[in-house]
């Protein structure tokens, strides 16, 4: 019986890489400057095992946390795993840079920009190195936040990886329901069109969006052209990215294969190995950049019961390539059906020497990747 590792641990960060295209993950800098992943802005465990000490993870040093059972983005790195999965197999680290709690005056309290910016743009720079120094492939990361002045940010840290920007931007204080209500008016006046074309702006190389901005009720309420996963609402979708990337988030089992049938990847919390036939009547195929299926595989897998699934399956992961082993070929005809499927404007030549020039699978081909790594977990995480 599957039991899930707590959010963000290694074991949970490896699980997810095995499983999935890709992990996506958070990271705050400590005191010592270090990497720790990490989500909350306080340390998640139980406060009396704080002693008194600073509930916020930045006025803790690295190796306090990693006594408590956190992961570092070294410990990440050094995982054999880990290592061949992003070397060797195309599977991509999506790492989210998270801002200390505003209490903390040393890294801008509530009014100084330059410094909050200063310490988002270190944070990504610390990462980076240790990128380099594994060897992790230059397109195989984005780094990514809730912070408005993102660009300042990579500017400042003179960030040479991909970035893009989470928006609408949630603040750094009070809980959900402050968070969300501060939101809602940037949300409400930001619809999915001028989202993408600020990404675009900013030369993002991917677009991570809220599931709200898709699914009913709430994809009728930003002003502007309605979007969705279905019918009209779909095609309209596919006509306004033209492929740009979009990365979903929460995927529940429930619309996984309606996000994925859209071409847009999936940011999911479901990393049970043994979920093979999702609540929406389809079978799953939980690696579908790394062993992506062409046109006729996708129809099998698609036309499938649940009775026939799980041998349709074992069938197609002893015949399915990994993406690295394709030749050319293959790679020019997978890519040519999405491109046909999504409306990508892209070339499939445009394509395939982007990853010839970069050593990386292109952003557009469509992802499953596990969010904080097997997925959320309950408060305290340890």
């Amino acid at each position: 019986m599957y039991q899930q590792a707590p959010e963000n641990t290694l074991d949970s960060l490896v699980h997810a890489m095995y499983l999935f295209d890709g992990i996506e993950f958070d990271m705050r800098l400590t005191k010592d400057e270090q990497i720790v992943i990490h989500h909350d802005r306080t340390v998640s465990v139980d406060p009396s095992r704080r002693k008194k000490k600073s509930p916020f993870v930045e006025d803790w040093d690295l190796d306090e946390l990693i006594e408590f059972g956190f992961c570092s983005l070294k410990m990440l790195l050094e995982h054999p795993l880990i290592q061949k999965s992003v070397q060797e197999q195309g599977k991509v680290l999506v790492c989210e840079s998270k801002r200390p709690s505003l209490k903390i005056k040393r890294t801008g309290g509530w009014f100084n920009r330059k410094k909050h910016d200063a310490h988002m743009g270190k944070t990504m720079k610390r990462a980076e190195a240790l990128f380099d120094e594994y060897e992790v492939p230059k397109h195989s990361t984005v780094h990514y936040a809730f912070h408005k002045s993102m660009k300042n940010a990579a500017k400042v840290g003179n960030i040479q990886r991909d970035w893009s920007t989470l928006l609408p931007t949630i603040r750094p204080f009070g809980g959900r329901k402050t968070q969300r209500t501060l939101v809602f008016p940037e949300y409400l006046t930001t619809s999915f069109a001028r989202l993408m074309r600020k990404h675009q702006q900013n030369q993002s190389p991917m677009m991570p969006c809220a599931a709200e901005y898709l699914l009913p009720p709430t994809n009728l309420l930003p002003i502007g052209r309605t979007v969705g996963l279905k019918g009209k609402q779909l095609k309209r979708l596919t006509a306004i990215r033209k492929g740009f990337p979009v990365y979903l988030w929460p995927v529940t089992p429930k619309i996984e294969h309606s996000v994925l049938n859209a071409g847009l990847s999936a940011l999911t919390d479901m990393s049970d190995p043994e979920l093979t036939w999702l609540p929406s009547g389809h079978t799953r195929w939980a690696q579908p950049a790394t062993f992506p299926l062409d046109k006729d595989q996708q129809e099998q897998l698609n036309s499938a019961t649940k009775e026939n699934h799980q041998e349709l399956l074992n069938s197609l992961k002893n015949e399915v390539p990994s993406w690295m082993e394709c030749d050319e070929s293959r790679k020019r005809d997978l890519l040519s059906y999405w491109r046909r499927k999504w409306n990508w404007t892209k070339s499939v030549d445009d394509l395939l020497d982007f990853e010839k020039q970069q050593g990386s699978m292109p952003w557009e081909v469509v992802r499953m990747i596990g969010h904080r790594g097997s997925g959320k977990t309950k408060r305290p995480v340890l």
